[in-house]
């Protein structure tokens, strides 16, 4: 039996009203918390999205949580510019990690987590605690097993309500039982610079999703991806996960 993971101390914009796909059933109680809305961006380190690209998508969008992915030491002058509250997290033995930005508080300092890796790149999670919504900031591996055993490990982990966002590096269904694909349809990415691809991803539960949309914004090979959710809310639903076009 395999240890639990260690925890460590500007075209036209897309948008979609979220909707489950497939067979649906669905219950929804109570009004939930406040919404928070969230982005998250690979960034292409080193070529890719600067400093000043981060500072203008925040200004433009104006969003409660900002997560990084390829985030190099350069975006830690992010609270230094525009306050906040901020945490980055290094891949083991790469220049570049995962990285968060909030605009208030985080309950606790956000942890480390080791995820199943690959052997080549050792890859970990970023778990970022709000007063009412558990993240996991996430850049997973390309292999099509290893990422979605990855997903399995971080959904065994995260209390609900919960979401997962980032690059999956992921075509298809995600097939993580008990969490819902809520995250735009659309592209995020052309891999080889010629198919376009949603590997960008957002996975929740124990919340709704409000909005989410594929933002204009070219200065990386990724386009973030903001999402509006709704923690709290008692959702219960089974449906069938389907691939689209863009897959």
């Amino acid at each position: 039996m395999m240890a639990a993971p260690k925890l460590k101390p500007l075209l036209k914009r897309m948008r979609r009203r979220p909707r489950l796909r497939g067979r649906i059933a669905t219950t929804i109680t109570g009004q939930g918390d406040a919404e928070i809305r969230i982005i998250s961006w690979n960034l292409l380190h080193s070529v890719g999205a600067s400093i000043r690209d981060v500072l203008t998508l925040l200004e433009r969008e104006k969003p409660d949580l900002l997560l990084m992915q390829e985030a190099t030491q350069e975006i830690d002058q992010l609270p230094d510019l525009v306050g906040g509250y901020y945490a980055r997290s290094p891949l083991p033995g790469r220049i570049h990690g995962v990285a968060c930005w909030s605009r208030t508080p985080f309950s606790r300092a956000p942890r480390t987590c080791v995820i199943p890796s690959g052997m080549i790149v050792r890859r970990i999670a970023q778990i970022i605690r709000l007063p009412s919504l558990t993240v996991a900031n996430v850049h997973l591996s390309h292999g099509q097993i290893m990422n979605r055993r990855q997903l399995r490990r971080l959904s065994a982990i995260l209390p609900a309500p919960a979401a997962i966002l980032g690059d999956f590096n992921l075509v298809g269904p995600t097939l993580v039982p008990g969490f819902s694909d809520v995250g735009p349809r659309a592209p995020t990415h052309r891999m080889v610079d010629l198919v376009p691809i949603r590997i960008d991803r957002c996975l929740i539960r124990g919340a709704v999703c409000e909005n989410a949309e594929v933002l204009p914004v070219f200065a990386s090979d990724h386009r973030p991806i903001m999402v509006t959710l709704r923690p709290g809310v008692a959702v219960s639903a089974a449906h069938e996960e389907t691939t689209t076009p863009a897959e």
